[in-house]
């Protein structure tokens, strides 16, 4: 195509330059007079204004617009070291709990962080796999080691001085183990509550929980008072209520050599139960002090006196029977020159009505015959027995009492109208006041012995308002004692002894979380193991 000389003016090359041009997608730089338009040459000019020079160009601008749109890519730090480290963390922290503090404030965490702290203890799986092992049936306790020549410390020899507070643990076992030889009595009891004349001739099978003893005695007692013959007729189902003679207890002997070089001497024990027909509840109801035959004529004990009812179930004879005086008497004299030479102990324990006779018995035994071997009480919840004179008269027999209280239990606060406890007590038994109480007081008791004292509210298992059934009961009184540490220490973590018969016994009174956990561990299922058969409730 061939261009004629006069248009070579038009197509005249031009250096390359967006400097002058506007870009028609820029709308902010789109304006109306931004273009020139001419007949001869329909080609878009920019009009250049006086500003042009001063302002920026339309390239920058349109690069500034595309730098906001795109996403940036920052540049690459260098690593710094932080002189503070976590100086940002505690920032963080600090904004958050800032934040949250209105809210935490209202919720008053001080007052709710202890609940919450024993809840999350409760759940974790130490305690759980330790709830387990306490569930189950088998059969742990604390190590038994060999007592060998401190037998008589364990014994009471010095009235267990250095042994309660905090508790021994060899003591510990042998507190629990003679609350076991009660266990027994009760379960024996309830298996036959009924008396039988041809039973009274031979001993009654008894369940041992400690295979090295045997029994050699069964023990009755029996009420001074009766009831009419029409209540019989009424219910002849429950003579065994009603009957004036009933099975209390037994007497054992340790018949294992390797147990005896462990306790490190031969030891009897006499086990009584407590209240369990209505005639022993109407004598445990003959609250007033009678007098006591003296050992001795003339002194102190001449003033000795005991409750009536007690002694009337000690001290009467059955129609079948002897009384139960004189059947402890007569087999511990027969036991005492079998085993004559031998190092031997007798150890008397029972628990409430068991433990007030349990007293009776060791006064008596002490002076029975000459040369008789140490006699310890091991008494659990026990009532009073008996006033000063009577107190003053087992010490002077040096008679060792050890006396297993929980503070909650009411049962060892009767009877008695002036009601003293722990360290007045202790004032009051050498002070001029007790005289005067013994002198014008009919209902002036007083405790014997030597005292151990648990509490029901230290248990974590067991409410801490349980009721007086629980308080008083004999397998709460050994749970106590066998997590018990001492007086200002909390329940022992590492307890042995299983809470089966707590949970079958006073399931009402154990804590509602242990209820629950206990449904759920499928170790505990008392009817299909047969507990029912074995671990019988004790009545009291």
């Amino acid at each position: 195509m061939l261009v004629g000389s006069h248009s070579v003016n038009l197509f005249q090359a031009r250096k390359p330059s967006f400097r002058n041009y506007t870009s028609p997608l820029n709308p902010l730089t789109r304006t109306p007079s931004s273009c020139s338009y001419s007949a001869s040459a329909p080609t878009c000019f920019p009009i250049k204004s006086s500003s042009a020079a001063a302002a920026p160009s339309k390239t920058e601008l349109t690069l500034a617009n595309l730098d906001k749109l795109l996403p940036k890519s920052a540049p690459p730090q260098p690593p710094q070291l932080d002189p503070q480290p976590g100086i940002e963390d505690r920032k963080k922290k600090a904004t958050t709990e800032n934040k949250g503090k209105g809210f935490l404030e209202g919720l008053s965490l001080a007052r709710l962080w202890p609940q919450v702290k024993a809840a999350a203890e409760e759940m974790s799986p130490r305690h759980l796999k330790t709830l387990r092992r306490l569930l189950s049936q088998t059969a742990e306790y604390s190590p038994r080691n060999n007592l060998g020549s401190r037998w008589r410390d364990y014994h009471g020899s010095n009235n267990w001085a250095g042994l309660l507070d905090p508790l021994d643990e060899n003591l510990r076992r042998e507190v629990v183990r003679y609350g076991e030889f009660i266990q027994a009595a009760y379960q024996s009891f309830h298996n036959n509550p009924a008396m039988s004349v041809e039973e009274t001739q031979m001993p009654r099978n008894v369940a041992l929980p400690d295979r090295s003893y045997k029994v050699t005695k069964s023990l009755y007692t029996t009420s001074a008072i009766g009831l009419p013959d029409w209540v019989d007729d009424v219910a002849p189902d429950l003579g065994w209520m009603t009957q004036r003679s009933s099975w209390i207890g037994y007497v054992a002997v340790c018949d294992d050599r390797r147990e005896i070089a462990r306790m490190g001497r031969r030891d009897i024990v006499i086990a009584l139960r407590g209240t369990s027909t209505c005639l022993e509840w109407a004598e445990n109801m003959r609250a007033q002090l009678i007098q006591m035959p003296p050992a001795e004529e003339g002194g102190e004990e001449a003033q000795a006196k005991v409750e009536c009812g007690f002694q009337s179930l000690y001290k009467t004879p059955g129609a079948h029977v002897p009384s139960l005086s004189q059947s402890v008497v007569e087999e511990i004299k027969r036991l005492k020159e079998l085993y004559k030479g031998e190092e031997l102990s007798i150890t008397v324990t029972g628990h409430s009505l068991g433990a007030a006779i349990a007293l009776l018995v060791g006064d008596e035994l002490k002076t029975c015959a000459e040369d008789m071997p140490p006699v310890a009480v091991f008494s659990f919840g026990g009532p009073r027995v008996g006033n000063r004179g009577f107190a003053n008269r087992m010490e002077a027999k040096n008679v060792k009492v050890l006396r297993i209280v929980n503070s909650q239990d009411l049962i060892t606060r009767v009877p008695g109208i002036f009601v003293g406890e722990g360290v007045l007590e202790e004032k009051l038994k050498n002070s001029k006041i007790a005289d005067m109480l013994d002198k014008k007081m009919p209902l002036a008791y007083s405790h014997v012995g030597t005292e151990l004292r648990v509490d029901t509210k230290m248990s974590p298992y067991l409410k801490p308002n349980a009721d007086v059934a629980c308080c008083h009961d004999l397998e709460a009184y050994l749970h106590l004692v066998d997590g018990f540490l001492a007086s200002n220490c909390p329940f022992r973590k590492n307890a042995k002894r299983s809470l089966v018969r707590l949970l079958q016994d006073q399931g009402s009174n154990v804590k509602k979380l242990y209820i629950s956990k206990a449904n759920n561990l499928s170790s505990l299922n008392l009817e299909r193991e047969g507990l029912m058969a074995t671990c019988l409730p004790s009545p009291s």
